[in-house]
């Protein structure tokens, strides 16, 4: 494991005498919300996805905030998600990460009770957050982002789902 991933984990508790029973999430921590991919086309990859998983391609909107198009495969209520998300002029993150990698998973999402309680907690634990404070995402939900760097390599969304 590169050093930097090492030391990352290290922050999160794992290998570390002083990890917090539960995680640094409990009891905000509801469960995995949707797995979000990355696509160049959302009518495209929606319905090569649709064809695959025998589910409509659903809640497609604009998120002005995020510069993204989003759309949802959705197995069953309760159920984890599946996102799509397709950058709009002037999206530059979203436009290097399909020239590097083309459609690819981007993120994973954890569902939260209290994103504001879930961000304070992991800033007081020194975990690299690119939000400090939620913003609105897909749905009108409040969203939040940590770091890749933060867990080795992997985007972390975190959202606070509106009533």
């Amino acid at each position: 494991m590169p050093p930097d991933a090492r030391a990352a984990y290290e922050r999160l508790g794992h290998a570390s005498a002083t990890r917090t029973p539960g995680g640094l999430l409990a009891g905000p921590l509801l469960g995995i919300d949707h797995i979000g991919l990355c696509v160049a086309d959302l009518t495209t990859a929606g319905a090569g996805w649709a064809a695959l998983l025998g589910l409509p391609l659903v809640d497609r909107e604009d998120v002005a905030a995020q510069k993204t198009t989003a759309g949802f495969l959705r197995m069953a209520p309760g159920a984890a998600a599946v996102e799509l998300v397709c950058p709009m002029p002037g999206n530059a993150g979203l436009d290097k990460f399909l020239a590097q990698r083309g459609d690819a998973m981007h993120h994973i999402a954890f569902a939260v009770s209290d994103l504001s309680a879930a961000l304070e907690r992991l800033a007081g634990a020194s975990i690299e957050l690119i939000d400090h404070a939620p913003r609105p995402g897909a749905g009108g939900h409040l969203v939040a982002f940590l770091h890749p760097r933060a867990l080795g390599g992997t985007l972390v969304e975190l959202i606070e789902r509106k009533p």
